[in-house]
């Protein structure tokens, strides 16, 4: 027999079931530039999915988060029916990388405007700007185990096999003796999913396959099935799991914004105004900032990170994907017309779980919110031109309140010291108001 293979998770969860900078188009109304991006590499043990949902219709990408030789990878994953080969993909994690930076909470910089000349820009505000949020088959298989290989594949670099069972020991006695290191404790897991009659999706990497895709990494897995249930189960995926882990989910529906229905689903702090420094820390602050939200919600919520119409972006972190590549990812009701925008909305969700903080499986619904949402944080940079008006005046004594109430917020936000947010800000630099070189001109 071969050398065991370990029983490791995919995308966060160990089953699936039926389940640069761009100037705004509102210009004075988002008037920053994009700076900065926390993207799913942030975070350690970090799992990507994408959901594509439509009435009863589900794909499913998995980015798997296996680190090892690649002749030890191996999954199970339950779904809801026996999966047919055109049923069963393969696809770039190129394509998770854009949809992750395109939908990653961002940093902006706003660089103050002459005081002197506010009530012009005032002014211009307040007419026209609209506002962002209106806009197989294989031959079966019995044996005294009660399991049935139902279909085997080969599709890209990977093996597939198709399993039914009758009972979970059997199920795990199967795996075992087919060469799959099955974790402890896996077993009543694997039993509530056969008490829903679910099929397993079994994967592992063909070496001889692996080697002539020329592919030095493990390309995500997809999976394309009919089912009422909108789900993803993650509770095989804590069995094995070596402390919290982070999931994202990314879920593309025609609709509107998805949320999940059996835990709270919590919309992060946004636009925020951080001290200047946070600029060339912002990875760490966001990491500090997610970290608090998760202890303040104790480990049990889902975090809406961001939610959007995919025909437009503001700020633009990064390109919204093509039709091209949303029909890579399985968005299947695009149609090949004219070039029309594609009727997408992105939903990014992100939560930090254990098996005791999220015993359920994650249910989902999209809802026909389309509001529009997005993790944003902003740095004000003062303006330190040459000015003579009582605007400037007021101006100028409005910075030390302002610079006070961004430390204020950072602290709130992260935990940090109020003494270790000052040290990294420093002294409040205001330039003195000069008199324009004009006017001694003409005394």
């Amino acid at each position: 027999m071969n050398q065991p293979l370990n029983f490791v998770k995919i995308a966060m969860i160990a089953l699936i079931v039926g389940a640069v900078a761009l100037f705004s188009r509102e210009i004075l109304a988002f008037c920053g530039f994009y700076v900065a991006r926390a993207e799913t590499n942030l975070f350690n043990k970090a799992s990507r999915v994408v959901l594509v949902r439509n009435e009863n219709r589900t794909v499913l990408t998995m980015a798997n988060d296996y680190q090892g030789e690649l002749k030890d990878f191996a999954i199970v994953i339950p779904v809801p029916v026996v999966l047919e080969r055109e049923q069963i993909h393969v696809t770039e994690p190129a394509l998770l990388d854009h949809l992750d930076a395109y939908s990653a909470p961002r940093l902006v910089e706003y660089f103050d405007a002459d005081p002197c000349r506010r009530v012009y820009y005032d002014d211009v505000r307040r007419t026209d700007v609209p506002t962002e949020e209106g806009t197989g088959g294989g031959a079966d298989e019995s044996n005294s185990l009660g399991v049935t290989v139902e279909a085997r594949y080969t599709v890209g670099e990977y093996d597939i096999l198709i399993l039914s069972a009758t009972e979970s020991s059997g199920l795990e006695s199967w795996l075992r003796q087919n060469g799959y290191r099955i974790p402890s404790g896996a077993g009543p897991v694997l039993a509530s999913y056969l008490r829903q009659n679910l099929k397993f999706f079994v994967a592992r990497v063909n070496l001889e396959e692996q080697s002539a895709t020329g592919y030095t990494y493990l390309r995500p897995l997809q999976i394309a099935y009919e089912s009422p249930r909108f789900m993803l189960p993650i509770r095989l995926g804590t069995v094995n799991a070596n402390g919290p882990q982070e999931l994202f989910v990314f879920a593309l529906t025609q609709n509107g914004r998805v949320e999940t229905t059996n835990y709270r689903t919590v919309r992060l702090p946004s636009g925020s105004e951080l001290p200047a420094y946070i600029k060339n820390d912002f990875g760490r602050f966001y990491r500090a900032m997610f970290e608090r939200q998760v202890e303040r919600e104790n480990m049990r919520a889902v975090f809406l990170e961001y939610a959007w119409d995919m025909r437009w972006c503001d700020p633009c972190a990064a390109d919204p994907l093509s039709s091209t590549q949303l029909q890579e990812l399985g968005v299947f009701w695009l149609n090949d017309g004219g070039g029309s925008a594609p009727p997408v909305f992105l939903t990014r969700l992100h939560l930090r779980y254990t098996a005791s903080s999220f015993p359920d499986d994650l249910a989902f619904q999209e809802t026909s919110d389309r509001t529009n949402f997005q993790g944003r944080y902003v740095i004000r940079h003062a303006y330190t031109g040459s000015s003579r008006c009582e605007a400037y005046d007021q101006y100028v004594r409005s910075l030390g309140p302002r610079r006070d109430a961004e430390a204020a917020t950072l602290a709130n936000l992260t935990g940090w010291p109020m003494s270790e947010i000052r040290e990294h800000m420093g002294p409040m630099q205001t330039p003195a108001p000069t008199e324009p070189w004009w006017r001694r001109l003409w005394r």
